[in-house]
Order: C-alpha cells, then sequence, then structure tokens
C-alpha cells in the first residue's frame, strides 16, 4: 500500500511556511519535512491532529491512498 501525503499541497492553499506549521505544530522542520517529502514511516495521531487543526482541514486533506501495482 502507498499512503501519500500532500501536504504540502494544503500549506499552499493555506499560504503557511514551513517554518511557521513546524512551530504551530510543535515539531522540527526535519520532521515536517520528512512527511512533505513522502518518507515517513509513521505519524502520531496528535501530531496529525495538530497539524488539521492549524491546516483548519481533515486527514482526508492531506492523506491519500494508492494501490501498489504489484497488488493489483
Amino acid at each position: 500500500m502507498a499512503i501519500i501525503v500532500n501536504l504540502d499541497v494544503m500549506m499552499a492553499k493555506r499560504k503557511i511556511s514551513s517554518q511557521e506549521l513546524a512551530e504551530k505544530v510543535g515539531i522540527t522542520q526535519a520532521n515536517l519535512s520528512i512527511l512533505k517529502t513522502n518518507k515517513g514511516k509513521a505519524i502520531r495521531f496528535s501530531t496529525l491532529n495538530k497539524i488539521c487543526e492549524v491546516l483548519d482541514c481533515k486527514p482526508g486533506d492531506i492523506l491519500d491512498y494508492e494501490r501498489d501495482e504489484e497488488h493489483g
């Protein structure tokens, strides 16, 4: 399975910088960058909750799912 993080799209819609979002959520810019570039292995629900709170969105606005080609 492939979970796609569209955080950068929502950040652009809300006109918020990585630095500002990281500060408001309480995570490092490095960890935010990992999420934005789809390199993260997991996210805490508390972090996801805070991101959604700051961006005024739902988890489905920033997370998407694509089926792996090999699993059809």
